[in-house]
C-alpha cells in the first residue's frame, strides 16, 4: 500500500512523525506537509505565486503552502505514483462539528477525496497531546482495515480520538457532526505603533452534542468516525427557493 501523509500543523509536528512511523508498518509512506503551522487554512489553494518543495533531514517533503496545496501537488505531479490512501494528521486538537469547515487537517484529506483517493483525517481531541500514541494506533487500525477490506468508492472519514491511554478507549462509533455555539468575541489589542489589532476569538462551546454526535462520542472516550461529503447543496430548500424566485 502506498500512503500519502500530510497535516496542517507543519512537517515538524510530533503528530505527523508518529503517524508516519506507525503507518510505515503497513506500506510505503510519503510525507508532504506544510513548512509551517497552517491551522485554519481550510481548503485554500495558493494560486497567486509558485510553490516550492524541499526535503527535510528526516526525508519529509515540505511545501511553502497550505495543506490542500500539499496533497494537490503530491497527487497531480510531484509524486510518480498515485497513492492508495491519504491520511492527514495527527492534529493536535479536535476537529469536530463546525471545526471541519475551517480545519486544514480535514482539508488535506478532502483534497485527496476530491482527487479520487480514499482519505482519513485524524485528530487527537486535546492540545495537551498526552497520548498521541493512542491516535496513531487508531489511524493504523483504520488504514489496516482499509487494506483488508477497501471501500468500493472513495471515502472521506473524519476521525477524532480521545486523549486517553489505549486501554481507556471505548468502541469506535460512527457519528454525525455536532454543532457549536457562535464563536467567542474577537480580542482587541494595541500594537506598539498605536494601531488596533484583532485576534480571532476561540470556537464556541458545543451546542448540538447529544448522542450520535462526534462531541458525545469523544466525551464518552469513544473514537468518533464521521463520514463526510463535499456536496453543500441544501436539497430540502430547493423547492422553497424556486417559490421565492417566482414571487
Amino acid at each position: 500500500m502506498r500512503i500519502l501523509v500530510s497535516n496542517d500543523d507543519g512537517y515538524f509536528s510530533p503528530g505527523i512523525a508518529l503517524l508516519a512511523e506507525h503507518l510505515a508498518a503497513l506500506g510505503e509512506v510519503t510525507v508532504v506537509a506544510p513548512e509551517r503551522d497552517r491551522s485554519g487554512a481550510s481548503n485554500s489553494l495558493t494560486l497567486d505565486r509558485p510553490l516550492s518543495v524541499r526535503r527535510a533531514p528526516n526525508g519529509f517533503l515540505f511545501v511553502n503552502g497550505t495543506p490542500t496545496d500539499c496533497v494537490h501537488l503530491a497527487v497531480t505531479g510531484l509524486l510518480d505514483f498515485l497513492p492508495d490512501m491519504v491520511v492527514s494528521g495527527i492534529n493536535l486538537g479536535a476537529n469536530m462539528g463546525d471545526d471541519t469547515i475551517y480545519s486544514g487537517t480535514v482539508a488535506a484529506a478532502t483534497e485527496g477525496f476530491l482527487l479520487g483517493i480514499p482519505s482519513i483525517a485524524v485528530s487527537l481531541a486535546s492540545r495537551e497531546a498526552k497520548h498521541l500514541e493512542t491516535a496513531a494506533g487508531v489511524a493504523r487500525q483504520l488504514v489496516e482495515r482499509f487494506g483488508r477490506a477497501p471501500f468500493g468508492s472513495p471515502v472521506l472519514l473524519n476521525v477524532n480520538v480521545p486523549d486517553v491511554p489505549p486501554q481507556g478507549l471505548g468502541p469506535i462509533e460512527v457519528t454525525r457532526l455536532g454543532r457549536r455555539h457562535k464563536a467567542e468575541p474577537v480580542d482587541k489589542t494595541r500594537t506598539p505603533r498605536g494601531e488596533t489589532a484583532y485576534w480571532i476569538g476561540a470556537a464556541g462551546a458545543a451546542a448540538d452534542a447529544g448522542p450520535g454526535t462526534d462531541f458525545h462520542a469523544v466525551a464518552s472516550n469513544r473514537v468518533s468516525v464521521t463520514p463526510l461529503q463535499v456536496d453543500l447543496t441544501l436539497h430540502a430548500q430547493a423547492g422553497s427557493v424556486k417559490q421565492w424566485l417566482a414571487r
